[in-house]
C-alpha cells in the first residue's frame, strides 16, 4: 500500500487530501484500489508516511498488537478510520469469477447519466450482420469509415429518418457508439455528404450482393418478379437533376417536380433491383429498363415470369418480356373488359377462391373472388369478380359522375351566358376535351353536344352504356402466355403484386423517402438507395417475425424497444473518487420476447467501468 495525494479548489481555496492506495492485480492487469479518505497528513512530516503507509497495511490484516504498541494517538485515528471505513467486497463487474474488489459508495451522490436509445439500433445491427452488409460494402471497395457511416445512415431510415443535416444529432443519441465501439461526437452533415457520393457508383454490386445473401439466408423463390412503378416528389426546384420533371403524381402534388421509382421485388417482397427514371416518363416506357437492370442482379432466365399491372400491359411491353425468354402475367386495361360482358354474367363456370389476410395483418378480414378461365389461341385469360372490389368501383364511379355533373352545369352556364373568358368556341371544345379526359371512368356514356350557331351546349345520359359499365364492376381482367397454370395460381400470383405496393407504402411513410431535398441527380439516387436498403432490414425483420408466428410490424418492435437503453451509472466513493459503469438497461420481459423472436442476443454491449478523481470527471 502506499499514500497518495489529491487536491481540489473550490472558490479560490484549495483543498488538499491523502488516500490510501493499493495496487492489484486483475484480469485485465495492474490496477490501483483506494482503501479510504485518510484526510489532510500534512502534519505529519513526508517521511513518515511510509511507515505509516505499512503500519496501517497491517492493521487492515489483523497484526493489531505491532499497531497498538505504538503510543501514536494520530496513528490509532487513522487506524480506527480505515476499520470503520473498510467496505463489504463486491464482484467485480463485467466479467464472471473475477478478483473481488471493494468500493464504498455514497449513496446520496449516485446518478445516472448520458441516456441513450438502444433496443432499435441493436436489432438493425444485428440484421445488418446478419445479412453481411458489411461484407458486401467491403467487397464493393468501401472504407471502414464509410461502412459504419453507412450503417448509421441506414438504420436512420429505419428508425427515425432525418436530413443529413439533423442526422449526426439522432445518431448521438443512440447507443450506436457503444455498440460500435465508434465515436461520433464530431460527426457533421459534411461527411454524410460525402459519404452519399461515395456510394452512388456501388449501388448495382451492392444490390446485387444483397440479393444473393437473401437468397441463400430465407431459402427465397427468385422465379417470380413482381414489377410497379411509384413517383417521389422534390422540396424545391431541384435545377441541378435533369431527372426531376413534372408529371403525374401518385403522391397529388403536381405542383412540384419528381422522379419516378421502379422497384422489382419477388414473391415474399424482398427488393430485387430498383431503378431512378424522369419524373415526366410513362410507366410503361420503363419495364426495358428494369429488365436489364434485373438480369444484371439476379440474372434472367426462361422459366421466371414478370408480373406487371395494366399501366405496363401494352402489346410493346409484352413482347419485350417475350424477348427476354420470360413469361408474362398481366393486368389487361379496363377496356378490353367489354369484350367479355357475357362471361361475367355467366357465374356457372366461376370458382371461389378464398383470399387470405395479408402477411403482417392477422386482423384483415378474408374475402372470396370468383374466377373463371378461357383459352384464346397461345394464351389464358382470367376473369376475376370481387364483391369488395365491386363496392369500391361504384362508389369510385358514382363520386366521379358527381363531379362531372357539376361541371357539366357550370359549362353550359358558361355558353348561356357567352361573355367573358373561355366562352369561344375553340375555348368550349377545349373544355369539353378537358372533361371527358378528367372524367374518362363515365364521361364515356354522357353525349355532350355544342351548337357553335345557336351557342347551346347540352349533354344527355346514355342509360345502356352506364348499365353496361355497372355490369363490370368489381371485375378484371388477366392475361399470360402460362399453360401451366390453374385460374386461382394464375389470380394468386396476380395479387402478389401488392407486395411492391406495400413496399413503395413502406419506402414513402415510414421510412420517408419523400418529399426529397437533395438537388444533385448522384444524391437523390443514393438518398433512394440508402431507403431501399433499410427496407431490406425492415422486410427481413418481419419476415423473421412471420416465420417465428409472430404478425407483428417493425413499427411495433422499434416502439417497444425504445425502452432499452444505455446508460452511465455514476457510484461516487468514500475516498473522493468516482466509479462509473457504462452498461445496458436490464430488458424488460417484452423485450426478451422480441429478441428471442428475432434471434438475437438481449445483450447489447460489454459494460465498461472506469474509476478516475472527482475532479478529472467532465460535468
Amino acid at each position: 500500500m502506499y499514500i497518495r495525494k489529491t487536491s481540489r479548489t473550490y472558490k479560490g481555496r484549495t483543498y488538499t487530501n491523502y488516500l490510501l492506495v493499493e495496487s492489484i492485480v486483475t484480469s485485465q492487469g495492474p490496477r490501483q484500489k483506494v482503501i479510504c479518505s485518510l484526510g489532510d497528513l500534512s502534519p505529519r512530516p513526508k517521511q513518515d508516511w511510509l511507515a505509516l503507509a505499512h503500519k496501517l497495511e497491517s492493521a487492515l490484516s489483523g497484526q493489531d498488537e505491532l499497531v497498538h504498541s505504538s503510543a501514536d494517538p494520530e496513528l490509532d485515528r487513522l487506524v480506527a478510520k480505515v476499520k470503520s471505513s473498510a467496505p463489504t467486497p463486491v464482484q467485480r463487474l463485467g466479467t464472471a469469477g473475477a478478483d473481488q474488489e471493494q468500493v464504498v459508495v455514497r449513496v446520496e451522490g449516485v446518478r445516472c447519466e448520458q441516456p441513450r436509445e438502444a433496443g432499435p439500433v441493436h436489432v438493425g445491427c444485428q440484421f445488418w450482420q446478419r445479412l453481411e452488409l458489411d461484407a458486401i460494402l467491403e467487397k464493393a471497395g468501401l472504407s471502414e469509415g464509410a461502412r459504419r457511416l453507412t450503417l448509421a445512415m441506414t438504420l436512420n431510415r429505419l428508425i427515425h429518418p432525418a436530413s443529413e443535416l439533423a442526422m449526426p444529432e439522432w445518431i448521438r443519441t443512440t447507443a450506436l457508439a457503444d455498440i460500435l465501439g465508434v465515436d461520433f461526437s464530431e460527426l457533421a452533415e459534411d461527411a454524410l455528404y460525402r459519404n452519399l457520393d461515395k456510394l452512388h457508383e456501388h449501388r448495382v454490386a451492392i444490390e446485387t450482393a444483397l440479393a444473393e445473401r437473401e437468397r441463400s439466408l430465407f431459402g427465397l423463390d427468385q422465379t417470380v418478379f413482381l414489377y410497379a412503378v411509384t413517383s417521389t416528389y422534390f422540396e424545391g426546384r431541384a435545377l441541378s437533376n435533369p431527372k426531376a420533371k413534372r408529371g403525374y403524381s401518385r403522391d397529388h402534388r403536381g405542383d412540384c417536380k419528381q422522379v419516378l421509382v421502379g422497384l422489382a421485388v419477388n414473391r415474399e417482397g424482398f427488393p430485387l433491383a430498383h431503378e431512378v427514371f424522369a419524373g415526366n416518363r410513362h410507366d410503361s416506357t420503363t419495364l426495358e429498363e428494369m429488365l436489364k437492370g434485373l438480369d444484371r442482379r439476379v440474372g434472367l432466365r426462361p422459366e421466371q415470369t414478370v408480373v406487371v399491372d395494366r399501366g405496363m400491359a401494352g402489346k410493346e411491353n409484352v413482347g419485350q418480356i417475350r424477348a427476354h425468354g420470360m413469361h408474362y402475367l398481366v393486368a389487361e386495361p379496363y377496356a378490353e373488359r367489354k369484350d367479355w360482358v357475357a362471361e361475367f354474367q355467366d357465374s356457372g363456370e366461376f370458382v371461389a377462391v378464398e383470399r387470405e389476410p395479408s402477411p403482417g395483418n392477422p386482423f384483415q378480414k378474408k374475402s372470396t373472388i370468383q374466377v373463371k378461365m378461357r383459352r384464346v389461341d397461345d394464351e389464358t385469360h382470367v376473369l376475376c369478380l370481387s364483391s369488395e372490389r365491386k363496392e369500391k368501383d361504384r362508389a369510385i364511379r358514382e363520386l366521379h359522375e358527381k363531379r362531372l355533373l357539376v361541371d357539366l352545369e357550370k359549362l353550359k352556364e358558361r355558353v348561356s351566358q357567352g361573355k367573358g373568358r373561355g366562352t369561344k368556341p375553340a375555348e368550349i371544345r377545349e373544355s369539353i376535351g378537358r372533361l371527358k379526359e378528367r372524367y374518362s371512368r363515365v364521361a364515356r356514356y354522357y353525349r355532350m353536344e355544342y351548337d357553335e350557331a345557336k351557342k347551346t351546349f347540352a349533354y344527355h345520359l346514355e342509360e345502356s352504356k352506364r348499365a353496361e359499365a355497372e355490369k363490370l364492376d368489381g371485375s378484371y381482367l388477366l392475361k399470360t402466355d402460362r399453360q401451366d397454370l390453374s385460374a386461382e395460381e394464375a389470380w394468386r400470383i396476380y395479387i402478389l403484386l401488392t407486395r411492391a405496393e406495400a413496399a413503395f407504402r413502406a419506402l414513402k411513410s415510414p421510412l420517408a423517402e419523400r418529399p426529397i431535398f437533395h438537388h444533385k441527380e448522384c444524391r437523390v439516387e443514393v438518398h433512394i438507395f440508402l431507403c431501399v436498403l433499410a427496407y431490406h432490414l425492415l422486410t427481413a425483420i418481419e419476415k423473421t417475425l412471420l416465420d417465428a408466428g409472430a404478425h407483428t410490424s417493425w413499427a411495433t418492435v422499434r416502439e417497444q424497444l425504445r425502452t432499452h437503453q444505455v446508460n452511465t451509472i455514476v457510484l461516487p466513493t468514500d475516498g473522493g473518487m468516482e466509479l462509473r459503469l457504462r452498461k445496458a438497461t436490464t430488458p424488460e420481459p417484452l423485450h426478451h420476447e422480441f429478441y428471442r423472436q428475432l434471434g438475437i442476443a438481449a445483450e447489447i454491449m460489454r459494460p465498461q467501468r472506469s474509476l478516475a478523481p472527482a475532479e478529472e470527471v467532465p460535468k
